[in-house]
């Protein structure tokens, strides 16, 4: 069969990788893929919100099946505009990609249904939300309604901070019209753990657990960006917490958006914080995350393409997921002065050091082909990423090899999965 891939980043890599190894795909298609992908699939330099261009592009190559990847074309409809032409998509559709696209909408649907999340208001005015502030506890999370590529939520440690996030947010549209409402949230303290999930509207299979660090700096200090590293399993996602979130999380989100008529195929990640109080939604995502897809993907034993037609074809009870009995650690190097300004266009060399080597791999993030050469393109460039028997292995393993690769303003973090040395 022939699989298109939508998507340029770490995530759509790591997918492609994933897609590569199934004995059912005879070619792979990515729009507009990046210089890693390329390796993999043929890429064809179509925008990833041209929806009239890659339909066409789909039907042209008798696509079997598209997995649409990243958060803005599945919450703009892309998976509609592919059924409506008679294609096989992989992922949720406008309605259900609401998940996502608007935290208030999530909140609000947790709230309705009894889901554990923080304490909440939902705010379309700004003098409002300021008032709102003035009884609050602080620290207090501020978060922009709509997408903002993984950085529109602010932790405010006073009311002062807190008024100028509000200014920030809905006056000065920071994050454009993504705050046109936002989310005022109680902030929660404990471990964070990400839980990605297969679902076919009904049924959910839940993956291996990670854990991500958004922080542009070691020590947690510094900007939220995309994601600098992540690790997987996470030690916290215990057998107790996992059993509470089967229960009372997980199924009850997917029964919520099948009762409120937004049936979600797809995959669903879970951002958990686990609280003294027991895990709490932080928020939910309508797609894989990036990294945490390089370290789960790795560890994934199906066959992935198995799995994501089960979704589409709501199957997914006759599937069972198996994972390694080992760990992975994925180290993001990026661009000095990522996620603000950067420069771009650095030949990347190292990458041949990969070739061969099971337990590692490179995916690219922000790369493309310039004269002949791989050059950075973004401010997340490479996901180094390795696996081991157990996390600490998998993390010095993972160091070791970035240091295999060099270009200029090359910048990482060098604390990723440091936790799991306190355990």
């Amino acid at each position: 069969m022939k699989v298109l891939i939508v998507g340029s980043g770490g995530r759509e890599h790591a997918i492609a990788t994933c897609v590569a190894k199934s004995k059912r795909v005879s070619k792979i298609y990515c729009t507009p893929g990046n210089a890693g992908i390329a390796a993999l699939a043929e890429c064809e330099p179509i925008g990833v919100m041209d929806f009239d261009k890659i339909v066409a592009f789909a039907k042209e190559k008798e696509i079997d099946l598209t997995i649409v990847a990243p958060d803005d074309p599945l919450v703009a409809g892309l998976v509609d505009a592919l059924e409506a032409a008679g294609l096989k998509a992989f992922g949720p559709n406008k309605a259900a990609a609401i998940l996502e696209g608007s935290k208030a909408f999530s909140k609000d649907l947790m709230k309705k249904y009894n889901i554990p999340t923080a304490k909440y208001e939902n705010f379309t005015d700004a003098d409002a939300a300021i008032e709102y502030l003035k009884n609050s506890k602080f620290p207090i999370v501020l978060k922009a309604d709509g997408l903002a590529l993984g950085k529109g939520v602010l932790i405010c440690n006073s009311y002062e901070e807190a008024v100028d996030g509000v200014k920030e947010i809905m006056l000065d549209k920071k994050f454009g019209t993504a705050g046109n409402c936002m989310v005022i949230e109680e902030f929660m303290t404990g471990r964070e753990v990400s839980v990605l999930t297969f679902v076919d509207g009904k049924t959910i299979r839940v993956m291996t657990s990670a854990q991500d660090h958004k922080r542009a700096k070691d020590g947690d200090q510094g900007l939220n960006t995309g994601g600098m590293g992540t690790f997987s399993p996470s030690p916290f996602y215990t057998e107790e917490v996992d059993e509470y979130c089967r229960k009372y999380i997980y199924q009850a989100t997917v029964d919520a958006m099948r009762a409120e008529g937004r049936e979600f195929k797809g995959v669903i990640f879970f951002g958990l914080m686990l609280t003294p109080d027991g895990p709490r939604v932080l928020e939910y995502n309508a797609r894989f995350g990036d990294p945490e897809a390089q370290v789960v993907l790795s560890r994934m034993k199906n066959d992935i393409i198995d799995v994501m037609e089960a979704c589409v074809d709501q199957t997914l009870d006759q599937i069972e997921l198996e994972f390694e009995d080992n760990a992975a650690v994925c180290v993001i190097l990026a661009s000095d002065g990522y996620p603000l300004s950067y420069e771009k266009g650095f030949e990347i060399k190292g990458l041949e050091k990969f070739d061969g080597k099971d337990d590692y791999y490179c995916f690219h993030a922000g790369s493309k082909f310039a004269d002949g050469k791989v050059v950075t393109n973004g401010g997340r460039v490479l996901g180094v990423t390795a696996k081991g028997a157990t996390l600490k292995e998998a993390r010095q393993k993972a160091y070791d090899a970035t240091e295999w690769i060099d270009f200029d303003n090359k910048y990482m973090r060098h604390d990723i999965g440091k936790a799991i040395d306190e355990t």
